[in-house]
């Protein structure tokens, strides 16, 4: 492996490999159809990326990184299979980087972001090599190469990628229904976290407040935090908001370490701190230095992302889009933000609205205000026999409504007059929108 080829390079994950790789002296470049945040970075680091896939992209490669996104269809994926060039899946190379150091995996169907970021900010000063599923404050990107034996990544259970790894520390913040169309049901996601744990060689961290983590929590290499069981090796008591801030304590193996800070609101961001509290200290880094980095630590891009904050308005834009994640993301909103809220939520894929759509009842009953998009299909046909009108009535909000289009929505919502906060919720592109209506406000 020399010269290296990421088909949709611009993608988070794809990107933050590509960085790494051409740190370490590959010769990196891709494509994709669409551009980033990250597009001019790579370029300034010398990665040419061509804005079409075609089969002259890939001369004098040797190999090509995809995603399961990529279909044969591809012409450099046509092109890489019919010459026997060596084709390899993101998440196999990701695995081969962290299997050769003190890898540290995050797992779950959501929080893994956070979890991962948090862990990175506060482990800085020993240098990780970081490749992350969101933009990190701290180091400014997704990724960041560093010196040290330590590697933390995300862990992505979508399409079971993160069985190429073995990785001597995981974190598995929960386990629930999504990406059935590839898992077909909960049982088969509970045997994939299984197989998950039985390759982590030292010790894994596990929510035990999860029911569907049971299958796990008996292996032997499983040490378990909770907010509800005294007896968990991890425990957080005297959980506390007051005003944007966040305080609990914590105790590991029925012993008081303290009191610690968050700037994140919800009670989910605690959770996701006692796995990162415990491993940075075993790791060496000083309780002290740990409370700053968790005081000052704000939340990965797009992780109740503040985009404007003045007297008349607040505009957050958040990743959400599973159900379980956006009660618990305006669980916590609700806890700190003083004006009514109005979600405007984009759902993402036919399919996650079809198979989780009895989930979606209550989800937003912290909301003030509702304002459903159409769906993101993220490349999936529309074949799953589900409507945004189906949506609605199953979320069954006292106050909400559909905007058929961005446009609509930008009349309704530039034209008001009040003082609230708009949190822009999906995975897809209400980020792009909450952008431009911040632009437009300015």
């Amino acid at each position: 492996m020399k010269n290296v080829f990421f088909v949709g390079i611009n993608g988070i994950g794809m990107s933050a490999l590509a960085q790494i790789m051409k740190t370490l002296n590959y010769n990196v470049s891709g494509s994709d159809l669409s551009k980033s945040y990250l597009s001019e970075k790579m370029q300034s680091q010398g990665i040419k990326i061509f804005d079409k896939h075609e089969s002259s992209n890939i001369d004098n490669i040797d190999t090509l990184v995809v995603s399961t996104a990529i279909g044969e269809s591809n012409p450099e994926f046509k092109r890489a299979k019919s010459e026997g060039i060596s084709i390899i899946k993101r998440g196999e190379l990701l695995a081969k980087l962290l299997n050769q150091k003190t890898g540290i995996a995050v797992a779950g169907t959501h929080g893994k972001t956070t979890t991962s970021s948090m862990l990175s900010t506060v482990l800085l000063e020993k240098d990780p090599t970081i490749v992350v599923g969101g933009i990190i404050p701290a180091i400014g990107s997704n990724s960041k190469c560093g010196s040290s034996e330590y590697f933390i990544a995300e862990a992505d259970e979508s399409d079971n990628s993160f069985l190429f790894m073995n990785p001597k520390y995981s974190i598995v913040t929960n386990i629930e229904e999504d990406h059935l169309e590839k898992h077909g049901c909960l049982a088969n996601i509970k045997k994939s976290f299984e197989k998950f744990i039985s390759q982590t060689t030292k010790e894994a961290l596990v929510c035990e407040d999860c029911p569907n983590c049971d299958v796990i929590l008996k292996n032997e290499k499983v040490k378990t935090y909770s907010l509800i069981n005294k007896k968990a090796f991890l425990f957080a008591d005297n959980i506390k908001v007051e005003g944007k801030k966040t305080y609990f304590d914590i105790y590991i193996d029925g012993q008081f370490e303290g009191q610690f800070i968050l700037s994140i609101p919800g009670k989910h961001n605690v959770y996701n701190a006692l796995p990162v509290i415990y491993l940075a200290l075993k790791f060496g880094v000083s309780k002290e230095s740990i409370k700053l980095s968790l005081s000052e630590f704000t939340g990965a891009k797009r992780r109740y992302d503040i985009l404007l904050d003045n007297d008349e308005i607040k505009v957050i834009d958040d990743y959400g889009h599973h159900p379980t994640e956006i009660r618990a993301t305006l669980e916590g909103a609700k806890s700190i933000e003083t004006k009514k809220i109005t979600v405007v939520f984009q759902p993402h894929r036919f399919s996650r609205v079809k198979f989780l759509l009895d989930q979606f009842q209550g989800a937003f009953d912290n909301a003030d205000e509702l304002i459903l998009m159409p769906v993101y299909s993220a490349g999936e046909k529309d074949e799953f026999g589900i409507t945004i009108e189906d949506l609605l009535n199953k979320i069954n909000h006292k106050n909400s409504k559909i905007a058929l289009s961005e446009e609509e929505l930008e009349n309704d919502i530039l034209n008001r007059k009040d003082s609230r906060v708009y949190i822009f919720m999906g995975a897809g592109s209400i980020s792009s929108f909450a952008h431009h209506f911040v632009e437009k406000i300015k």
